[in-house]
């Protein structure tokens, strides 16, 4: 039976930095990082990159490319050119996967052409390019602004390998189970999260909200998933370094158990 890989994303640390989060993933027991590749200057530095992996001793399972409109700065302005970086990222840090978000509305060249050009990196680079689900983007009078080209939800697009960030899902107002269930194979890659159907993309601790994290995780042991489950979750609000790591410690421990993973599997 396959054991998933279980990492800690950069985000999760957040205000603390990159380096904090290899420290953190190594000392808990996280299998591995994801990097978010974005405003702290080493997650854009692959060098640094590969010298905190080493000397943690902590693998790198995936990268982020930085397709967030934060991010729309890093490493260039050509969204191709940021998808492109991430897959020389990956080979050099061994991470078999990145994540990309779908396109803004006003990337028009970019969107036109993005499902085959997903599809052209993934056979040229060797690493997996997971489109990740969004999420519409709604006023406080519940209008929804199309943010996203073709769409937010990557459901009934031609991608062969997709990201489930749980935390999008609720904000969506859909169900994780229902989108594990459609997905089936096309599933390679999981962000575990959770949220409350706010219009804010909460990213709360799994378990907290409405996504039925447990079960997901529980589903996706019985069908066997083979790709990795990154925690990416906000922790923002945690006053202090020490509760912090309590939670990120207490988060692992129930993930390996609705995985059905012993403590020292």
């Amino acid at each position: 039976m396959t054991r998933n890989l279980i990492g800690l994303s950069t985000s999760s640390v957040y205000p603390e930095t990159t380096a904090s989060c290899f420290e953190l993933a190594s000392r808990l027991g996280y299998d591995g990082v994801e990097v978010m590749v974005g405003i702290d200057p080493v997650s854009r530095d692959v060098d640094a990159l590969v010298h905190l992996r080493d000397f943690h001793d902590v693998p790198v399972i995936s990268v982020h490319a930085p397709t967030l409109l934060v991010t729309q700065g890093t490493w260039g302005s050509d969204p191709w050119e940021k998808l492109e970086r991430s897959a020389v990222a990956a080979h050099r840090l061994g991470a078999d996967t990145v994540v990309v978000h779908p396109p803004f509305r006003w990337q028009r060249s970019y969107a036109k052409g993005f499902t085959e050009g997903i599809r052209r990196l993934e056979r040229t680079t060797g690493i997996i390019f997971a489109v990740e689900n969004m999420f519409p983007w709604r006023g406080p009078k519940g209008s929804e602004v199309r943010a996203y080209s073709p769409g937010w939800d990557p459901t009934d697009r031609d991608y062969e390998h997709l990201t489930l960030d749980l935390s999008h899902a609720s904000t969506s107002h859909q169900r994780s189970l229902d989108l594990l269930q459609a997905w089936g194979d096309r599933l390679a890659h999981v962000h575990l999260t959770d949220g409350d159907g706010s219009i804010k993309d909460e990213h709360l601790i799994p378990g907290r909200g409405d996504q039925d994290a447990a079960l997901v995780l529980q589903r996706l042991a019985e069908r066997g998933f083979g790709g990795h489950i990154v925690l990416e979750v906000n922790t923002r609000s945690i006053g202090s370094r020490q509760l912090r790591e309590e939670t990120l410690a207490g988060v692992l421990a129930w993930t390996r158990a609705h995985l059905g993973q012993t403590v020292d599997a």
